[in-house]
């Protein structure tokens, strides 16, 4: 596994295990089995990977931090926290969750935010700002989708990493188009900003091109490591085939991996909630329910936990 230097001795993997998807808000995998698929990762060289306090996947990644004896394992998170205290009290959260006395990465989780969120948030960049200083958080970050706010995060000296939505599509990007994003993204990394990208598939939607989709992203100014969620060993098994160049375009159409949709039960009352909760806007009520445009859905499954009838799942 190739490893990305991002200086002061922090050695990432070019492949970040993205463990939102094994979570509740997706496939719902139980912490032992996600945690065994870590530890298949772990022995193939990853050592990054990307979570949040929403995600609910302490449990699973503890599991496999319990069982590692090998290499450091890199851990970023993230909370959509708006003050001080509610910043703090997520930070105490991942590291008791996770028995860590540090987390390497923490952001901002602004996923529909613009830059305004330096401003609205202050009280959470100041206190991950002081966690940095007392040792507690390696890096701060920003964690979004939107082009503008990762030109603000560019300017903003207490923000160390950005962590952008990109793809080749350039589905789920606010603010601006595919090459306004990757624009962005050279010019945060021409500010000294470490980036790496989430959404290099499309949340799903791009599987059909995966070997096209991450060279893209691969070759943009600034982007040296993905982000990339997987559910099973065989998802594990390709991305890091494409990674290291040992599997081919025709290899690849002949290797099946998981699908995902969303699903919208039959229950679902219409009450609207959902919408407020989705980045980009693929959600409507009509006849009473809730309906799905799967142009603009990224399944990035942040609809799910918000329903109070439980009726969305991305699956």
């Amino acid at each position: 596994m190739k490893m990305i230097d991002w200086g002061e001795g922090l050695q990432l993997s070019q492949l970040c295990f993205g463990v939102l998807p094994v979570g509740p808000m997706q496939k719902d995998v139980k912490p032992a089995e996600a945690g065994e698929l870590l530890l298949e990762a772990f022995e193939a060289g990853v050592n990054f990977l990307d979570t949040a306090q929403s995600y609910q996947t302490y449990p699973h990644i503890r599991y496999a931090l319990d069982r590692w004896d090998g290499h450091h394992i890199h851990i970023a998170s993230k909370s959509s926290a708006e003050t001080y205290e509610g910043m703090q009290e997520a930070i105490n959260e991942a590291l008791s969750a996770l028995n860590r006395n540090r987390i390497d990465i923490f952001h901002l989780h602004a996923a529909r935010v613009g830059p305004e969120v330096f401003d609205e948030r202050r009280g959470a960049v100041e206190c991950l700002q002081e966690n940095k200083e007392a040792g507690t958080i390696g890096r701060t970050g920003i964690s979004t989708h939107s082009v503008a706010a990762v030109r603000e995060a560019a300017r903003q000296e207490q923000i160390d990493v950005v962590f952008p939505l990109i793809n080749i599509a350039g589905l789920g990007i606010l603010d601006g188009d595919r090459d306004d994003m990757a624009q962005a993204i050279a010019e945060a990394a021409g500010a000294g900003k470490h980036l790496y990208a989430m959404k290099v598939y499309g949340g799903g939607n791009l599987l059909d091109e995966s070997h096209r989709a991450l060279q893209y992203v691969l070759s943009l100014d600034g982007i040296n490591i993905v982000s990339i969620g997987m559910v099973n060993s065989k998802e594990l098994e390709v991305n890091l085939g494409l990674l290291e160049g040992s599997v081919d375009e025709k290899q690849l159409k002949q290797t099946p991996t998981s699908s995902k949709r969303l699903l919208i039960a039959p229950f679902c009352v219409g009450c609207g909630t959902c919408l407020k909760s989705c980045p980009n806007e693929a959600l409507y009520i009509e006849d009473g329910q809730c309906h799905v445009d799967e142009d603009r859905c990224i399944l990035c499954g942040y609809c799910a936990p918000s329903c109070p009838e439980f009726a969305i799942r991305v699956i």
